[in-house]
């Protein structure tokens, strides 16, 4: 059964009779979009992370009670962890801003289907950049891929799809 297919179930005494359990989607079918390029294949992709501050205020005469007030956002780096492959975009990107040359691109993070063919939420970054690179170990007696990873910042985000997933 597909992630976002609904699976009937009877419902529980006292519940409606629209209740359905929708199975949660997989973590391991993803890709990335910078620009409108899909660039290379990621093993993994930390965040995003987005955080509210507030600031505290009790009212007059309630000072039991303790109000939060939102204050501003703060976006987290985004960690871009991939295998080196002949592909350069990322890498090309870095340099051109570690030479000063900043170009703020659009990333959409792409989550897909079990099979790993069909969209089914997207998050949209805004005013990207890349701020790190850090190069994989080399050990004689490895057998692994090499993974470097890149770090960026963005300035907004937006999700697209799965509804209220």
């Amino acid at each position: 059964m597909s992630d976002a297919t609904p699976t009937p179930t009877a419902p529980p005494a006292g519940a409606s009779a629209k209740s359905t359990w929708v199975d949660p989607y997989g973590a391991f079918n993803f890709k990335l979009m910078i620009g409108n390029l899909a660039v290379g294949h990621f093993t993994e992709v930390s965040g995003p992370k987005v955080t509210i501050d507030t600031v505290e205020y009790r009212e007059a005469g309630q000072s039991q009670v303790v109000h939060h007030i939102p204050t501003i956002a703060s976006y987290e780096t985004l960690y871009l962890r991939q295998g080196l492959t002949r592909t350069t975009e990322l890498w090309d990107w870095f340099v051109a801003t570690l030479n000063g040359e900043y170009r703020r691109l659009a990333v959409s993070i792409i989550l897909l289907d079990s099979r790993g063919t069909t969209p089914v939420v997207q998050w949209n970054l805004f005013d990207s950049l890349p701020v790190s690179f850090t190069g994989g170990d080399l050990r004689a007696t490895a057998r692994e891929v090499y993974i470097h990873e890149f770090g960026l910042k963005y300035e907004g985000i937006e999700r697209v799809g799965a509804g209220n997933a």
